[in-house]
């Protein structure tokens, strides 16, 4: 029998279980640890954006009272970074600096002033170099080369030529071509970045806290960069004010943190400040992109051919990743047979970037779904239906062998134009009012880990003893996404028990088993059927015990969670005696799930996905902006936003709602005002009043329509809901524009000025007689 109890946990509104912790403030943070005898961490940075260092010295800071140490590259074993093969990176700068701000020394002492007063003491001789701060001048012809084995600067170039794009372009009845320019944007998260370092000096031991997504990654480049054995290093996540895709890197301020800890021979807290955390930021590379797609009258996509090039900073970081991302997913949300990709993520003299929310798809789909619409209205065609002209049918491989397992793009798309009175309102808002609207999706986890170590994708332990309490190991980082409490729903639900009942450790390398890390929308879907994998093993174990205490065969035992029992005149047995007898003889019970998602290849032949790592599912998402723009001012106010997210199951309704909230909140930062420049290598906006992100006076109401198309191999259906919805607030925002005020824009973030410039332009062109109605530039 077996039978379960209707569902307690799953599709079922819960708070997250951290929640109570983060409302009250009890909630530990990095920078909130305190030790009485803890120094204070601080680190000395480049003034120059392209230098040779000459010579440091370090010996009148050593010298300062309450200094208890300073360590430079010397201190350094190795270098590090996020990919095995790129690892170009020193936590702190080895004989040449790259970008303004990069560590060169650190210090740690009593308390700040004396750590700052020894900051100042150290002299560094610089010899400085041509310094290039932007891709075109990094790949000019004559620039010094930044890294000896990057000719040309090119960090990666990434091609592929799929189809037959002539032909689709020959064949089409409309073909256009236009250049986009995606300003570089930063995090901005609500905390600093942090670490506290606690060195065991007796045992060389070292414990850290780090703010990261990734404990795993921290753990491997700590052993890395100090030159320790990993079974002598311990990583206890925090709590995370904020990840996006920056803290998948372990940043120099944890490397820095433990290199100071050790030397000190004792515990160290380093607190970078708001500059310093922009300065490190790992955010969203500026990108321009040339796109060209062809279209039939019908609204079918005959071809794609495009390009994009990206400034990606000084060190590789995630760069290898994000412009094969940029090219790749083009595929998987629309049927495209034919599609030229030409990428370069380019070096320069500025801050490395890295992952960010949406990770290397944001700008590719803001150029395609923007030009794409442009050409619907030049057709007569409706947005809608032109995105309806070229949907998918699931299950079905892409031309470049992504599997789409599930796929709800069509209901999206139903409900937003319904939800938002689309057929009624749209052109018929009176002036300067617009409706748009875009689609987008994104992966939930790729199959290819940054360090593959041939364990599983995921692995979860659940242990239950004497009090019948469930206690669930789990290494993924909980950083404001609710996993943790997906994760203990995953398990309430496959035992059919309350979820009072169990108890989440997460992120502890000393108690907890090693996970991937929580990028790439990869949690939910592999470590919550990691989870499901172990309380199926508890509840055999279980159902074993109570068929010996009932004196039944396994199979007639009926599970309903709380109580066991043989049969429906039986009162059966509660969850606590069930345990007691699972324990007799046993003592402690402890049981594995585990989680593997598709190969990289398969009967010999490595699939042309496996550049980014196949994906079990994606998520889709279709949005539409209503806009008001001042014809004066040019200032554009999001009035409303609807947007239809396609998360396979809601098994958190209220956390998926919050999700994709988030995302198109900080989609409308990225599409309006957020931007990061350079002066001579300087960051320009490195405060929260120059980064202008947007506050709760900008924030529009948002809708959201929860679609269920669940995939087959997602827990219970469910596949990521974090990211998809970001990507299309960008072009719908300036499709939007474009139907309030009949010009279209190219350059992100679209402030008033720039709004403005296209608004005198098109007052200019039509004084001179030259028709503007339906342009594309």
């Amino acid at each position: 029998m077996n039978k379960m109890i209707p569902s307690r946990s799953i599709g079922v509104p819960k708070p997250l279980i951290d929640g109570p912790e983060k409302m009250t403030g009890k909630a530990m943070f990095a920078a909130d640890f305190q030790a009485v005898d803890a120094l204070v961490g601080r680190i000395l940075r480049s003034p120059v954006a392209h230098a040779s260092i000459v010579a440091i010295d370090t010996s009148k800071a050593e010298a300062l009272p309450g200094v208890r140490a300073v360590v430079t590259e010397a201190d350094c074993s190795n270098n590090h970074g996020v990919l095995p093969i790129a690892m170009n990176e020193w936590a702190l700068a080895r004989h040449r600096v790259r970008y303004r701000g990069e560590p060169v020394a650190a210090v740690a002492a009593v308390d700040v002033a004396t750590a700052q007063r020894a900051l100042d003491l150290i002299e560094v001789t610089y010899e400085e170099l041509p310094a290039y701060f932007t891709a075109a001048e990094a790949r000019a012809e004559g620039a010094m080369v930044l890294h000896d084995d990057k000719p040309g600067n090119i960090e990666r170039e990434v091609e592929f030529d799929l189809g037959d794009v002539d032909a689709g372009m020959a064949a089409a009845d409309l073909v256009r071509e236009m250049d986009f320019h995606c300003a570089e944007v930063c995090q901005a998260q609500m905390e600093p970045h942090a670490a506290f370092a606690e060195y065991d000096a007796a045992r060389e031991r070292l414990t850290i806290r780090p703010s990261t997504q990734v404990p795993f990654y921290v753990h491997k480049m700590l052993a890395r960069v100090m030159g320790m054995p990993e079974s002598h290093i311990r990583v206890i996540k925090p709590h995370i004010g904020g990840g996006f895709g920056c803290r998948t890197e372990t940043l120099q301020s944890d490397l820095i943190a433990g290199l100071l800890a050790r030397k000190a021979r004792g515990t160290v807290k380093l607190v970078l400040s708001r500059e310093e955390t922009f300065i490190t930021h790992r955010g969203r590379p500026e990108t321009h992109i040339k796109m060209k797609v062809g279209m039939k009258k019908d609204g079918t996509i005959t071809a794609v051919d495009f390009s994009a090039q990206q400034r990606g900073g000084a060190y590789s970081g995630y760069g290898i990743v994000t412009i094969l991302y940029a090219g790749s997913l083009i595929y998987g949300i629309y049927d495209i047979v034919s599609a030229r990709f030409k990428g370069y993520r380019v070096l320069t003299n500025t801050p490395p970037c890295g992952a960010f929310r949406g990770h290397g798809t944001v700008k590719t789909r803001f150029a395609f779904e923007n030009l794409i619409d442009g050409m619907a209205t030049e057709l007569g065609l409706d947005p809608f239906a032109v995105r309806r002209a070229n949907l998918l049918v699931a299950p079905t491989m892409t031309e470049n062998d992504l599997l789409v397992n599930s796929y709800g793009l069509d209901q999206c798309l139903d409900w937003a134009e319904k939800a938002s009175g689309w057929k009624q309102r749209k052109g018929k808002m009176g002036p300067n009012k617009g409706l748009g609207m875009a689609c987008s999706h994104y992966i939930s986890g790729a199959s290819k880990p940054k360090h593959w170590t041939g364990e599983p994708h995921a692995t979860i332990h659940l242990r239950v003893d004497w009090d019948a309490s469930i206690t669930l190991l789990t290494g993924a980082a909980e950083i404001g996404q609710g996993s943790s409490t997906v994760m203990a729903q995953c398990v309430a639900e496959t035992l059919g028990v309350d979820m009072g009942r169990i108890r989440v450790v997460a992120a502890d390398s000393a108690l907890t088993p090693k996970d991937n890390g929580s990028y790439s929308s990869r949690v939910t879907f592999m470590v919550g059927n990691a989870s499901i994998d172990a309380a199926q093993n508890l509840k055999a174990l279980l159902i074993a015990a109570a068929a010996r205490k009932l004196e039944i065969a396994p199979e007639d035992v009926e599970c309903l969670g709380e109580v066991y029992r043989g049969g429906q005149q039986d009162q059966g047995l509660t969850f606590e005696e069930v345990v007691m007898e699972a324990l007799t003889g046993e003592g402690t019970l402890a049981v594995k799930g585990t989680y593997d998602t598709i190969p990289e290849s398969w009967g010999g032949r490595k699939y042309r996905g496996a550049a980014i790592g196949g994906t079990m599912a994606f998520s889709y998402a279709a949005q539409v902006v209503e806009v008001t723009v001042d014809p004066d001012t040019a200032e554009i106010t999001v009035n409303k936003v609807w947007v239809a997210h396609d998360c396979g199951k809601a098994l958190n309704p209220l956390a998926v709602e919050g999700q994709v909230q988030g995302s198109v909140w900080m989609g409308m930062g990225q599409a309006m005002s957020e931007e990061t420049r350079f002066h001579e290598g300087l960051p320009l906006h490195a405060n929260m009043l120059d980064y202008r992100v947007p506050t709760i006076i900008e924030s529009p109401p948002i809708e959201v329509g929860i679609i269920e198309a669940n995939d087959p191999h997602g827990p219970f259906g469910a596949k990521e809901a974090g990211e998809g919805s970001l990507t299309g607030f960008l072009p719908a925002l300036t499709n939007a524009v474009a139907d309030a005020v009949g010009v279209r824009a190219t350059e992100l973030p679209l402030t008033p000025d720039r709004l403005l410039e296209l608004l005198e332009k098109k007052a200019r062109d039509e004084r001179a007689g030259v028709s503007v109605s339906g342009k594309l530039a």
